[in-house]
């Protein structure tokens, strides 16, 4: 039964993609995130559904005439630069067959981000795409901050598969999706959707802090830092923080206190030591071939040529170090300034969104892609999830936002010519 509903709703989503182009961004990327076809045990469950939605997807907006051109921002041009540079070192690999299937997935959701931005040019598209972005994540943070309350804790929460079937790697996606859940909040009429939105973001970032991950935690608390720095209500937001640490400490068992405890005293720890062995071994790799390696080089040949303790191998476990041992350090520059111009075109939808009542939801949205950036970019830091959906997902939200806005404003400066000089469109 449930794979008849997972084909129903698959099938006929793409059949609507072809009418709809936008709409097969917002199915790619439930597709893509969730995979919902996972969670079905007959036929559904090994399909090629990810394939048939983006070839519906790409069909679609070749065909369209509702579609923009991507590059309206400079995050997309150097995303673009991006995938061109790992095309070109891509031959020299280490492994060049090994790493095939890798640069397939990395392409593929590259070209995914590029259409979604062509097609998403609406109001309705964007709030559809975070509505979607968020329900893909949310249902699994509900399933299991229910499992962490009613387990006291006492067992971790483990991701569906994929990019994130991880305890680490699902409390990263979880703790990164909190800020549009909240977006969704601020911007929603019905209290009962209301109500719904706060309960699911306690359960996500109770299910986040049950997955016993570090990372995740640090996350958390750069996110809230953040918050609290750009709160207008120091104190009461402070005071709530506190009292939540209080109540998490007390609510969790030993057994999570004394792996958080972990942080201070990394050096008494083998996982933390790998991790830190897995990092030395990526930077010298990158010293001695500064293209990288490519998407295969945590076996042994690469840590005994280059790591302190040959024996400990380890995945990158950072997406810092992640794209450096692969991608080398042009690699590494051009991957941080992706996220240093999303950061500023966020910040200019924050600072912009404001001149007008009609366009408030661009300032919020744009705080809340910054929140996301900051959590993801923290609690990154001891993940290998720098290919990742989500993240180039807020990508696709803050740059349609920006087009929207634009739009926008050159609409009002006809109508009231005073409009808007306060800001350039430029971020």
């Amino acid at each position: 039964m449930r794979d008849l509903l997972l084909f129903a709703l698959i099938g006929g989503g793409c059949i609507y993609t072809l009418r709809q182009p936008w709409f097969g961004a917002i199915l790619w990327t439930w597709v893509s995130v969730m995979n919902p076809h996972r969670q079905a045990f007959g036929f559904m469950h090994d399909a090629p559904v990810a394939m048939a939605v983006a070839v519906f997807a790409l069909g679609a907006a070749a065909v369209t005439r509702q579609k923009r051109s991507p590059f309206v921002d400079p995050s997309v041009s150097v995303l673009a630069a991006f995938v061109v540079y790992v095309c070109i070192v891509f031959p020299f690999s280490l492994y060049v067959d090994e790493s095939k299937e890798m640069l397939t997935k990395v392409l593929k959701i590259d070209l995914m981000i590029f259409v979604s931005i062509a097609v998403l040019i609406e109001k309705k598209h964007i709030h559809w795409f975070v509505a979607t972005m968020v329900f893909s994540l949310v249902f699994f943070g509900v399933k299991g901050g229910i499992f962490t309350v009613l387990g006291g804790g006492s067992q971790r929460v483990w991701g569906p598969g994929g990019f994130i079937g991880g305890n680490n790697e699902i409390a990263l996606a979880l703790i990164t999706v909190i800020p549009f859940s909240y977006y969704l909040y601020t911007v929603a009429k019905n209290k009962w959707i209301r109500r719904v939105l706060v309960v699911s973001i306690l359960l996500t970032a109770i299910a986040a802090i049950g997955s016993q991950s570090r990372g995740a935690l640090l996350g958390l608390v750069a996110m809230g830092g953040f918050l609290w720095y750009r709160s207008d209500k120091k104190l009461p937001i402070g005071m709530a923080m506190i009292a939540f640490g209080i109540a998490l400490v007390a609510f969790m068992p030993e057994s999570w206190t004394d792996r958080m405890s972990t942080i201070r005293t990394y050096e008494q720890d083998g996982s933390a030591m790998g991790r830190i062995n897995a990092w030395i071994m990526c930077w010298n790799l990158a010293l001695d071939r500064p293209i990288g390696g490519g998407f295969e080089i945590y076996g042994p040949a690469e840590f005994f040529r280059y790591a302190p303790d040959p024996n400990d191998i380890h995945a990158a476990h950072s997406i810092y170090f992640q794209i450096l041992g692969e991608q080398g350090w042009l690699g590494l520059i051009l991957w941080l300034a992706i996220w240093v111009y999303t950061w500023r075109a966020a910040g200019w939808l924050r600072r912009v969104g404001r001149e007008s009542e009609d366009t408030q939801w661009c300032s919020q949205l744009g705080s809340m892609c910054q929140v996301a950036i900051v959590g993801f970019g923290a609690g990154g830091a001891f993940l290998s999830l720098a290919y990742f959906d989500l993240p180039y997902n807020i990508l696709v939200t803050v740059v349609c936002t920006k087009r929207w806005l634009m739009d926008r404003r050159s609409e009002l400066k006809l109508k009231a010519p005073q409009f808007g000089r306060q800001y350039s469109v430029l971020p």
